[in-house]
């Protein structure tokens, strides 16, 4: 039984994410190092997550949901600190991966000590349709296989020290920023349309639920039917992104380290989360991996 890493999401009702999560981190960890955090204690979810160490929490509406969802998941991460070296946490559509040609992610974090906090390079897996027609049901990296540069998802999420993650995942308190080599998240939040869709559709009828505006609660807006959008629109402007050669990707983690700093009196610590309107097609090595 391993105990260098362990990973925590918490899941309501994305079963097509907590899928390719549980193909990832259990069979990579073991599922006895998984736990998933059943938000509304959801029959699927349950069934899906045997094996893993499953917590089923009430499901009710609320406009602090985010707060405490993060309060819960820093709680169980330093709770899981002194069992494991490296504890990985983050949403169920955000998995982290180690580039292929480097080896696997556990004989990595196996080599890497502990005391410290691993920032990966964010990615968005995305969905071309035009050319991509596969579902994704039995994997995702293989019938999509194109990404775009994430700032937002460069999150601080492999934490093997003392510190407090903020709401959302997006900082800690950690003043060191370490960026590895090939160690990536790739974030599955339009990996498929359909899949966003539905999960679109789940979201709105959830803040619809709570009976709120968008200023009086913690959730993204995105959350929110009237800050939606057209979902189709979305997925035409991936489309159109221009196609980088190669896939060097040193050049986000220069950005990253560049603009390093305190995010003002807060503790916490950031760098400049710019937009590059730019995607790349993953080297064929990296597909089968989830």
């Amino acid at each position: 039984m391993q105990n260098i890493a362990a990973a925590v999401t918490m899941v309501r009702d994305d079963t097509v994410f907590l899928a390719a999560w549980l193909r990832h981190y259990g069979a990579m960890l073991g599922r006895e190092n998984c736990t998933v955090i059943n938000h509304g204690r959801g029959a699927e979810v349950a069934r899906m997550a045997q094996g893993c160490n499953v917590i089923g929490i009430p499901g009710d509406p609320h406009p602090n949901f985010e707060m405490k969802r993060w309060r819960m998941l820093n709680n169980i991460v330093q709770a899981l600190r002194p069992y494991y070296t490296h504890i990985i946490v983050g949403d169920v559509d955000e998995l982290v991966v180690l580039d292929p040609e480097r080896g696997s992610l556990l004989e990595f974090l196996g080599r890497t000590r502990g005391r410290r906090v691993l920032t990966p390079v964010g990615l968005e897996v995305i969905h071309h349709r035009r050319i991509e027609c596969e579902p994704i049901d039995t994997s995702v990296l293989g019938p999509r296989m194109h990404v775009r540069p994430a700032p937002d998802y460069s999150k601080p999420c492999i934490v093997s020290t003392g510190t407090k993650i903020a709401r959302g995942g997006h900082f800690t308190q950690h003043d060191r920023l370490e960026t590895p080599e090939g160690l990536y998240l790739l974030h599955l939040k339009y990996t498929d349309f359909a899949t966003y869709v539905a999960a679109q559709d789940r979201r709105n009828a959830m803040t619809a639920a709570l009976g709120v505006g968008l200023r009086e609660t913690t959730v993204g807006r995105h959350w929110f039917a009237q800050a939606r959008g057209d979902d189709a629109a979305v997925f035409d402007a991936f489309d159109a992104l221009p196609l980088k050669d190669g896939f060097d990707t040193g050049w986000l983690r220069d950005a990253m380290h560049a603009t390093w700093g305190p995010r003002g009196d807060t503790g916490f610590w950031q760098f400049a989360r710019d937009d590059h309107a730019v995607r790349y097609r993953l080297p064929k090595r990296f597909a089968g991996l989830f």
